[in-house]
């Protein structure tokens, strides 16, 4: 059969290093880091995110606004305008793991009050090679190119003049045995939808600066199991997310400009809370409740066997901060922070920015601050940008 380490190499080459490492015959809350399928969708797709902690749904409007919040569009500073990065994965190990993302939106007419928006987002996990046990013998049996993918198109809505909503759809598919007709599994297909706002405030005037509030939401790839195969042993939830932000911006002057956030996510999936026990009455693993998608998401605020106190756990947030000069020079800074038991992913990033009339370019930087290991640390993400259709009123900053 198919070595089952090439299964999880695949699946757990999405997934963030889990920080724990203890025995798992006990209950602590390291052994439950809440586990979903397609755990691509969680990665960061774009560079100036990635330069602020990770965060992006309550920022200012961009290209890639699609991933963090769809209703930003509604706020956008230019008529149209399209995005696209690129991101190396596991680059301390390999140099064919990568994640694309490719970005457009548009303002429909000219009232400028509705927007629509398309991404697609690539995860390419290199070539794998596969093998198989005869006789007591390894044989290799071919090559795997193993890749997930979605694409999305969102329909944004001004509903005041400091307030919008948005919805997308979403198709998803996950192929971790790609040119292997043999595999263990099947590619898997789902789809999903987002529900978003997003609030900006009128400029502020803050005596010796002005200001400007922004706050959004954004609930995420809310949608059926993706499913390997004919068995319900091999479904997955969606990594369906909660995420709530809020940020502050200090506009100086004409030329400068600083701004704070935070954010706030949770998982809305089940905390694997059944016990598996070996022969001697051990717990070796846990495993996801077999619960429905709505009961799940509801479930998962109540759901965590030692309480509210690992339900808090189970949020991860986020700071930074942008300096913005004449709006074509910014420096960025952010912090990620996740419980050591339910991941350990906590690490600072860095990131700059250059606009050039229409055209933009944004690189960043993240390094952990833990001792834990992150598939993007030493990685340099980059994404272009390029605003066309000219500027709309919000372009009055």
């Amino acid at each position: 059969m198919k070595k089952l380490a090439i299964t999880l190499f695949l699946a757990g080459a999405c997934v963030w290093t889990t920080a724990q490492e203890e025995p798992v015959n006990n209950t602590t809350p390291s052994d439950r880091p809440v586990i979903t399928g397609a755990p691509f969708l969680r990665i960061s797709p774009d560079a100036r995110a990635g330069g602020l902690g990770d965060m992006g749904v309550a920022t200012s409007p961009d290209a890639f606004s699609q991933y963090w919040n769809p209703a930003k569009f509604v706020f956008s500073r230019s008529y149209s305008g399209v995005g696209v990065s690129y991101t190396p994965y596991l680059s301390n190990i390999t140099d064919d793991v990568f994640l694309m993302n490719a970005a457009f939106y548009t303002y429909l007419g000219d009232e400028e009050r509705s927007t629509v928006a398309a991404s697609i987002y690539y995860f390419n996990m290199g070539e794998v090679n596969l093998s198989q046990i005869q006789a007591g013998q390894i044989q290799e049996t071919g090559i795997a190119k193993p890749n997930e993918f979605a694409v999305d198109v969102s329909y944004g809505l001004k509903l005041s003049d400091s307030y919008g909503m948005a919805v997308a759809a979403r198709y998803i598919r996950s192929d971790l045995f790609n040119n292997d007709g043999d595999a263990l599994t099947d590619a898997a297909s789902s789809f999903a939808v987002d529900v978003a706002g997003y609030y900006e405030s009128e400029r502020l005037n803050m005596n010796s600066f002005d200001g400007r509030v922004r706050a959004g939401f954004n609930v995420s790839n809310i949608g059926p199991k993706l499913s390997y195969s004919d068995s319900e042993d091999a479904e997955n939830f969606l990594p369906t997310n909660l995420r709530v932000g809020g940020a502050f911006d200090f506009i100086l002057d004409d030329y400068n400009r600083v701004t704070a956030g935070l954010e706030v996510n949770k998982l809305l999936v089940p905390t694997p809370s059944v016990p598996v026990e070996d022969a001697d009455g051990n717990i070796i693993a846990y495993q996801t409740p077999d619960d429905g998608v709505v009961s799940g998401i509801f479930n998962s605020f109540s759901d965590a066997p030692d309480g509210f106190s690992e339900e808090l756990k189970e949020f991860t947030w986020a700071v930074s901060g942008e300096y913005v000069y004449n709006n074509a020079f910014a420096f960025r800074t952010g912090y990620f922070h996740e419980s050591l038991e339910k991941g350990g992913r906590q690490y600072a990033t860095l990131g700059a920015g250059l606009k050039f009339n229409a055209f933009g370019l944004d690189v960043s930087y993240l390094f952990p601050t833990n001792q834990y290991n992150n598939a993007l640390e030493n990685t340099l993400r980059f994404a272009l940008t390029w605003d066309f259709g000219g500027e709309t009123y919000n372009s009055n900053y």
